[in-house]
């Protein structure tokens, strides 16, 4: 690395998901990345997560040659099953859909983090935090500081925020996100042997209204049992953390079987998870991942749409980036293809998760999915985040929904 000229096409802080997807992926069109991650160990990973990937991101991880890896590991091929109060369970397994996956982030991280260093033009620097932008005005790279606090410059045309809902980056180039707060709480734990009633490997959802909780089987049969219940019963939590947890449990509808189960964590949780948009693409810059959309994560959407952000941005500005074309030009159109791609899911998931009651068109919705192929194909796609949510005001779908 120099202080002086642009040694790199593009510095990427963040090493998670979506940083190493933006990494590999430009350095496969031939760019010369400086991939950035303030911890020191290859093998770190991420904690708080689902481990849901959305079928919606599947092409990307098949893209990076990711899915042989995963699977190699025991990556589940998830779908989902939902219960609402007004209509029960409904049953997805039996819409024709591509799967997403399920597995943990101990086995994710790393494998992605490892192919993504292997590969040609990627130079990953590992205990090394972002402290500033280079440049006069437009970002010519980034300042970093080791834990030693040794400092270096790392010039680039391009600088990428991969680090997470709070951005350092971001902050650094005054770039604040829109906040929009969360009306849930979470807490979470892993299981061993859970046995689902009258299924196996399926992940599940409860829709209580207000409250939610699902199981989402992974790996090495363990699995992930989380609550999300409405803020106005956290002091029913606080006073009796345990016993609240496994009571929330225990009243779902058809509740997993934990009579046979261990559990392999202890109980994990997260208070405040607000709901954070801004900007994808300014000039010199660019956010991928939780650093330009945290959205809810109730719903999985996290490490899938960290995958697509940044095989978007690496489609809209490679090109210019690498053949020396507008660059800027490039950033916006990326910024427009992010919000046209997850603005609507953005603000349908922010409306939800205040913990609003659910309305008469999302009642006969879950309804009319429930018993409707049709409906429940549009329902399928609309979740998992393949089709914008305008999808069930086709009029095929409408048609079925106002005969009911």
């Amino acid at each position: 690395m120099s202080a002086n000229g642009n040694v790199y096409d593009v510095a990427i802080v963040g090493a998670s998901v979506a940083g190493c997807t933006a990494a590999r992926l430009y350095a496969q069109r031939g760019a010369r990345v400086a991939l950035i991650e303030r911890k020191p160990s290859a093998d770190a990973y991420k904690t708080v997560c689902t481990h849901y990937i959305q079928p919606s991101a599947t092409p990307v991880i098949e893209k990076l040659g990711l899915a042989p890896l995963i699977e190699e590991r025991g990556a589940i091929r998830n779908s989902i099953d939902i219960w609402w109060r007004t209509s029960g369970w409904i049953k997805l397994s039996d819409v024709d859909a591509p799967y997403g996956y399920s597995v943990t982030r101990r086995i994710l991280d790393p494998l992605l983090r490892k192919l993504t260093a292997d590969t040609p033009g990627v130079d990953l620097m590992l205990g090394w935090t972002a402290t500033g932008l280079l440049g006069d005005g437009r970002p010519a790279g980034v300042e970093i500081e080791d834990r030693a606090h040794r400092r270096r410059e790392v010039g680039a045309r391009l600088v990428v925020g991969a680090d997470g809902r709070d951005s350092g980056i971001a902050r650094l180039a005054r770039v604040p996100g829109r906040v929009k707060p969360h009306g849930r709480f979470f807490y979470w734990a892993y299981w061993r042997g859970v046995v689902p009633e009258g299924q196996t490997k399926r992940s599940r959802m409860w829709m209580l209204n207000p409250d939610c909780a699902y199981t989402f089987p992974n790996e090495d049969d363990l699995t992930l049992i989380l609550v999300a219940p409405h803020k106005d019963r956290l002091p029913d939590f606080r006073a009796d953390l345990e016993g609240a947890y496994m009571r929330m449990i225990r009243s779902l509808p058809d509740a997993p079987q934990l009579r046979d189960a261990t559990r392999e964590s202890k109980l994990l949780g997260k208070l405040e998870l607000p709901n954070v948009i801004r900007p994808a693409g300014r000039p010199g810059i660019a956010f991928v991942g939780d650093a330009a959309l945290a959205g809810d994560p109730l719903y999985g959407i996290g490490c899938g749409w960290a995958l697509q952000s940044a095989d978007w941005l690496v489609d809209e500005t490679a090109d210019a980036l690498l053949g020396g074309g507008d660059l800027d030009a490039a950033l916006a159109s990326y910024a427009r293809v992010h919000r046209k791609r997850l603005g609507p899911h953005h603000m349908m998931l922010a409306d939800i998760s205040s913990g609003r009651p659910v309305n008469p068109f999302e009642r006969r919705l879950a309804k009319l999915a429930a018993r409707d192929r049709v409906v429940r194909e549009a329902f399928e796609a609309v979740g998992s985040r393949r089709e914008p949510p305008s999808a069930v005001f086709r009029p095929r779908v409408l048609a079925r929904l106002i005969r009911g």
